[in-house]
C-alpha cells in the first residue's frame, strides 16, 4: 500500500494497527484517538518506514502532537 493521501494513511491505520478512524480523527491529540496506546506509535513508525522505503526521525515522531503530523513527516 502506498501512502499518498490522508485517506491512504487512515486505511493504513486500520489495516496495520486495527484502528477504526476517519480522516477527521488524524488531527486529534493522541489522548483523544479512540483505541490509541503508545505501542501503536512504534508499530506505526515501523510500518511507515516499510511503506515509504525511507527512515523517519524517531525524535520527530515522539514529539508529534497528532497523527496528521506523523503523516506529514512520512510523505514530505
Amino acid at each position: 500500500m502506498s501512502v499518498r493521501t490522508v485517506a491512504d494513511f487512515v486505511v493504513l491505520l486500520h489495516e496495520e494497527l486495527g484502528l477504526e478512524l476517519g480522516v477527521e480523527d488524524v488531527s486529534l491529540g493522541f489522548d483523544e484517538v479512540p483505541g490509541w496506546d503508545s505501542v501503536h506509535l512504534l508499530r506505526l513508525l515501523t510500518v511507515l518506514e516499510r511503506e515509504t522505503g525511507r527512515m523517519i526521525s524517531v525524535p520527530d515522531v515522539l514529539g508529534a502532537p497528532n497523527l496528521r503530523y506523523i503523516y506529514e513527516l512520512a510523505v514530505r
